[in-house]
């Protein structure tokens, strides 16, 4: 058998994490079922990722693609952070709650680059919304960058089901938007 090197050995890798991940559940995905799956050692995979919680992120992009590889750019600062939201939630819906939570357990063995990842998103969208003259300014403080995201974040973490849309709508019309453009809320 021919070896697999770079690019193609990564996607051999990530596809058969995923496919673990899906067959068995985040609680009983371990590397070396991993290993196994693809044919090779579990220290290929540690040199890579140093835990499941890292391996599973990087699978999760490759099977969903990246958010902050595809930042939204539809002429609308509402229907941009809406979309964001919808690939998140969509993703939530994929992984299901148990990956979420699991993952959730060995946060702090994750790079602190994963928290921060949507400010970066989050200030593109607001830059353009600036540059369209949506908003007054692209100079928005982290928190409020991030505040549709995290909130979210929170919200799936609660949820056994899938979030509505209003959900999502609501973070936006009634959180986001009032806070980066200094205009009330839409709902009581």
């Amino acid at each position: 058998m021919e070896r697999r090197r770079g690019a193609e050995l990564e996607a051999v890798l990530l596809d058969a994490a995923w496919d673990e991940l899906m067959e068995s559940g985040y609680a009983r995905l371990t590397m070396e079922a991993v290993a196994a799956r693809a044919h090779t050692g579990k220290q290929v995979l540690y040199r890579r990722w140093h835990n499941r919680a890292e391996l599973v992120i990087a699978a999760m992009r490759h099977r969903t693609g990246s958010i902050i590889g595809n930042v939204p750019d539809t002429g609308s600062l509402r229907d941009d952070v809406l979309a964001v939201l919808q690939r998140m939630a969509d993703r939530f819906e994929t992984l299901g709650p148990d990956v979420v939570h699991g993952l959730l357990a060995e946060a702090p063995d994750l790079d602190p680059e994963v928290y921060t990842r949507m400010s970066g998103v989050m200030g593109t969208i607001v830059k353009h919304a600036a540059e369209r003259g949506e908003i007054p300014t692209a100079d928005v403080p982290d928190r409020v960058l991030t505040a549709p995201t995290n909130l979210l974040r929170h919200e799936m973490l609660l949820a056994r089901e899938p979030l509505p849309a209003s959900a999502l709508t609501s973070l936006v019309d009634d959180v986001f938007l009032p806070l980066v453009s200094g205009t009330p809320g839409r709902s009581s």
